[in-house]
């Protein structure tokens, strides 16, 4: 009786131990697939009353990528947490559309929130050079987002806009980085 609760115990704090051990730091490539679809359902297609207030944006595919490749791992995934967090900022306004779906939206800005906040630590070895080119890229991108939602005083149709914007962004991230992304249980 003793040698079995023995055998329980150590197996439970074997357990307890790998449970418990840190996650790696990494972003998590199916909530940034949720992230999509979320933001791709809160609103439906593109409505046709904003067809007039569509704007072009240069989609900043070198902060992505390298010389046409897919960039390494780690320079990948630093992107797409700037990209997070330029979208976290996007959405921190007070100015929301109504028509799209209220709890989809909550929900987006939860896990928006939550890639960010759980993946603060891979920000700490940056190559600088190669960072600041992306960053600045980046930075630029989500600058005229935000200019189109000021100019177009945070209508429904610019709003409109940044989604579109944002779901090809995560699209192609999506497409082109799954590599710097963690997949629980990929074959």
């Amino acid at each position: 009786m003793a040698l079995q609760t023995i055998t329980w115990m150590s197996t439970f704090l074997c357990l307890a131990q790998v449970c418990s051990m840190p996650m790696p730091c990494q972003l998590q490539g199916q909530l940034v697939r949720v992230t999509h679809n979320l933001l791709r359902d809160m609103g439906g297609n593109f409505p046709l009353e904003c067809l007039q207030e569509n704007v072009f944006m240069a989609f900043p595919a070198t902060a992505f990528t390298t010389s046409g490749a897919p960039l390494l791992s780690s320079s990948g995934a630093k992107a797409i947490y700037e990209t997070l967090k330029n979208i976290d900022t996007l959405f921190g306004a007070d100015d929301m559309p109504t028509k799209w779906d209220q709890q989809k939206l909550e929900n987006f800005q939860n896990i928006v929130y939550r890639q960010i906040e759980e993946s603060k630590c891979m920000m700490g070895s940056v190559d600088t050079c190669d960072y600041l080119v992306r960053a600045k890229v980046l930075k630029t991108y989500f600058g005229n987002i935000a200019a189109v939602l000021k100019e177009k005083n945070f209508s429904y149709c610019a709003w409109e806009v940044v989604r579109k914007e944002l779901l090809y962004t995560l699209q192609f991230i999506l497409e082109h980085n799954s590599d710097s992304l963690l997949w629980a249980n990929r074959t």
